[in-house]
This record gives C-alpha cells, structure tokens and sequence, in this order.
C-alpha cells in the first residue's frame, strides 16, 4: 500500500515543498531514494525506536521511501514525522479520516517518539499557505512561529502517537490561531534601551540622528570607556519602526538559522547583531557546506556593530565589501546558489590606537612613531569608502556623567528621524531599490545634492586644507542632504555642509601624523 504526503526544504530563506511517499511490501530491506543526507538517512533508527516505544511496530518487510524531486538534496532530521506517519499508514496500522496529503508535515523525533523543534518553520509555513494546503503538522515547540502565516491550520502536537490520532480522527487538536498584526503593533517599538539613559555625548548623539535619518554607516574612534558600545546598542531605538512587511522578512531568516527559540513570535524590532572580532569569514557573511546566513543577514532591517574594527581579520572585513554594496550576499556551490537579503546598517568602534589614548585629552598615547598609522591602515580603503560618518569620540566628564538634567529620549529622536526618511520616500519614488540618501549611486547625488556658489567654495576650502581625499566627496554632499531633510530645507545650505565636512576624520592626510 501506498502512503504519500508533504513536507518542505529551506534554500536560502524560502522553503520548497517535497513530495514523502512509502510503500510497503515483499522484501526485508529499507531503501530510502531521493538524494536523503546522512541525517535523513539515520531517521530509520529514529523512526523504528520511536513506533516501538508508542505501541506500534516497524514492519519487516520491505520499506521503501522516496523523497521527491529527487534532483534536490534533503538534509536534516525533520522528515521523521512525516516518514513514520506514512509507515503507519502503508502498514495499515492506522486508517487516517484526515488525509495525510491535506498536510506538510515535519518534525524531527526523539527514541520515545516526542517532537524536537526545526529550523526553518516560518518559510515552509508560508509556502504551505501559498500552494494551497489545508494545515502544518509539526512539534508543538514550533506552534507559535508558524502561526504567523494566518489562513493555514496549525497542528502542534508534542508526539507522534498525538499525530497518528489527530490523523486517525480520535483526537482532536484546535489549531493554533494568532493575531498578526495586533502582535506586531504592540511590540514595535519595545526596545529595553533608550537615548534617554545618556548623560552628555549630544555631539555623537547627533551623529546617530543623522545616521538613522539618512540610513547612513558610521565609524566611532575614541579612547576606551568613552560610550561607543553604549550609543550604538541605542541606534536601534531611534531609527523608524519595522513595517508588517519588513518584520516577516526578518523573522524568516532568524528562522533559516534557528534563533528565534520555542516561544518564537514576529520580530517586532530592528535587529541589533554584535560580533566578537574573532569571528570567521563564513559566520560573518554566511556559508557552510549547507549554506546558513550570517551575523549580516542577520542584521536585516537593523544594526551591525563591529566593536574594535582594526582586530577583526582583514579577509572577514573585505568579504563584507559587495554585501554592504548589493545589499544581499550570495553563496555558490558547485550544484546550487543562495541568495540572502543583508541590508543593514553597518556601525563601528575603533580605538584611535593599540594603547587606546592617542589625541586623548588627559591621557598620553605610548605607542611609538609610525604604529598608529599603521594601526590604522588595518581598514582597508575601499572599506572606509562605504563608511560616510566618521565621529571622534571624546571621554565624557565627571560633571556631565553625574548631572542630572533629562537628555532627549528615543522617541523624540526618532520622530524627527522618521520625518526625515518620508521626505527621502517621496523624493526617490520610482527609483528601483533606493530609499535613503546612503543608497544614492554617484550620477544621482549630483542630481539631488546641488550646492550653490558658496557651497562650493567651502567644500574646496575643506577639501585642500584638511586634506580630504576624493572619496570624501560624495559621502559629504550624501550626508549633507541629509542634514537638510533633518532641519526640513529644500536646499543644502553652507552650515549643513560645514556640519558634513566634520564627520571625515580619517579621510584627513593628517589625521596620524
């Protein structure tokens, strides 16, 4: 007798559906077909100790299993489910009302046959609804994260005896109904940290407004203990809240990667990722023999701070170059490519030097000559090209520190911040893929960021006595608009360009010297 019914592989960050049929009859031997991995393979022993421990029984007979399309490689152990449910079902050891074909199962089992959770639950629930199936059948654990997808009727079930009744019509399990977007609404803006909780810093905090406005990437040098860790946890807070749309990209990913936990919900706000400087190339930017996104995917719609950018490890940084450029980063293998989404905001610290201390306004550097500029060129040019904010970070006092005067909180800040990015909305409307001033291509910002007369002869003036390099060019003109949208102007005015022209500190000649 043949059993047949579904359940999903998750390629990237979409899921495609595979067909599960078993056949029972003469023989003694189990074939599994279908391009299976070690781990699929292995659900043999899963799946006979489980029907044992339940009552039921491993026919000896032989047992075929074929996984299709079989030019697709299955990996993974959460096929025992739906495997052990068909077997119940070829060997006549179950007669379901419900029909198994209904459904897309999957679940990995334990030997006394409970339901372990799965990565990947949100993607193959929303490709369930989109062809069309009536419910998802997987370990209660993951219950409340595809219960996102509405319109599908999600079955969680802690065993597989709990599944093979529910199939059978002897139990009856009420799907798990979430309400979305009333979620959504009430966590959108539930950050622990606030802007508020700064005492002093009103210069880098103003950095960060500017940043968030334009979606801009910024690099904060100063001596250690000074706050940069502290405001860029906050950045967050301050920028505009995810939409419906953004989250559920969001939550698709921390599902491919398995970080959302058992009482997973939508992500309601932007991610904030923060890498040790040890990490390596591949859980940077994603890979792996089967590949899994990285700590950049990861920041989607949110923040990437790398702490003490200098000691990460020059390969891993350069990798992050196309990325931070196409906004997506894609992983070849030899059979098959993925594609990941990693739009994110990119913020680092640095120290000025290796001792810490160098242009510290108390504190005298003990690095000898030429070790911070060599210090310093541990960042490659074509990396700092992508950073337009440069913000030099000063101590802050004992004074400020224990003042007690109220600073400004994070919602004040990212109100304006907001206003901001909907002028940049209307502005690049019909323009494909572009919608903040940091994603302007060169031939757009001479478009959008005209200066006059003055303006000009300022931003030479800077150009030759600071000695700013070219690059600089297009990040001040970008980060001067943006400005602009902040205070509400049409026009780009000298006192926005003079604020721009500070932000480049390490485009300076002389900067280490």
């Amino acid at each position: 007798m043949l059993a047949k019914t579904f359940g999903a592989a998750v390629y990237g960050v979409n899921a495609t559906i595979i067909t599960i049929e078993v056949t029972v009859g003469q023989g003694l031997h189990f074939f599994m077909v279908g391009l299976p991995d070690s781990a699929v393979k292995e659900s043999e022993q899963r799946v006979e100790a489980s029907l044992k421990h339940l009552g039921y029984r491993m026919p000896r007979q032989k047992i075929v299993v074929n996984l299709a399309p079989a030019d697709i490689r299955k990996e993974g152990s959460a096929y025992d489910l739906p495997i052990g449910l068909c077997i119940l079902q070829s060997s006549e050891q179950i007669s379901p009302k419900r029909n198994l074909e209904d459904y897309v199962i999957m679940g990995e089992l334990s030997l006394d046959g409970r339901l372990r959770p799965i990565k990947g639950v949100l993607p193959i629930a929303i490709e369930a609804r989109k062809r069309g199936y009536k419910g998802f059948v997987l370990p209660a654990e993951n219950a409340q994260e595809a219960a996102i997808v509405n319109n599908l009727d999600i079955i969680g079930v802690e065993t597989m005896q709990d599944a093979a009744e529910f199939f059978e019509g002897k139990k009856d399990i009420d799907p798990l109904v979430t309400d979305t977007r009333d979620l959504f609404l009430n966590q959108i803006n539930a950050y622990e940290v606030d802007f508020s909780h700064v005492q002093g810093q009103e210069n880098i905090k103003r950095a960060m407004e500017i940043a968030a406005a334009g979606g801009h990437n910024v690099i904060m040098i100063g001596p250690p203990g000074a706050g940069k860790t502290m405001l860029a946890k906050r950045l967050p807070s301050i920028l505009p809240p995810l939409t419906l749309q953004e989250a559920l990209e969001t939550t698709k990913i921390h599902s491919v990667a398995g970080k959302l936990g058992s009482r997973a919900n939508l992500i309601a706000t932007r991610p904030y990722r923060a890498p040790h400087h040890t990490i390596s190339d591949a859980a940077l930017v994603g890979g792996g023999s089967f590949p899994q996104p990285g700590e950049i995917s990861l920041a989607h719609n949110g923040v990437l701070f790398l702490d003490e950018l200098p000691e990460f490890k020059r390969s891993a940084l350069e990798v992050m170059r196309q990325p931070l450029e196409d906004r997506r980063v894609s992983i070849s293998r030899a059979k098959w490519a993925v594609e990941f989404p990693a739009s994110f905001m990119l913020i680092a610290s640095m120290n000025p030097c290796p001792c810490g201390y160098y242009n510290h306004p108390d504190k005298e550097c003990v690095c000898g000559p030429g070790v911070v500029q060599k210090y310093l060129a541990k960042i490659s040019g074509p990396l700092l090209d992508r950073i337009d904010l440069h913000v030099e970070v000063t101590p802050v006092s004992f004074d400020q520190m224990t003042a007690n005067r109220p600073a400004e909180p994070s919602e004040t800040i990212r109100e304006r911040v907001i206003r901001a990015r909907d002028i940049q909305t209307a502005r690049f409307e019909g323009q494909n893929g572009i919608y903040s001033n940091a994603m302007m291509p060169s031939q757009l910002v001479k478009e959008v960021c005209q200066i006059g007369d003055a303006g000009r002869a300022l931003l030479k003036t800077a150009m030759e006595r600071l000695g700013l390099s070219a690059r600089a060019y297009d990040r001040i003109l970008k980060v001067s608009r943006t400005i602009a949208d902040l205070a509400g102007t049409e026009e780009i005015r000298i006192e926005h360009l003079a604020e721009a022209i500070q932000y480049r500190s390490l485009d300076r000649e002389n900067w280490a010297g």
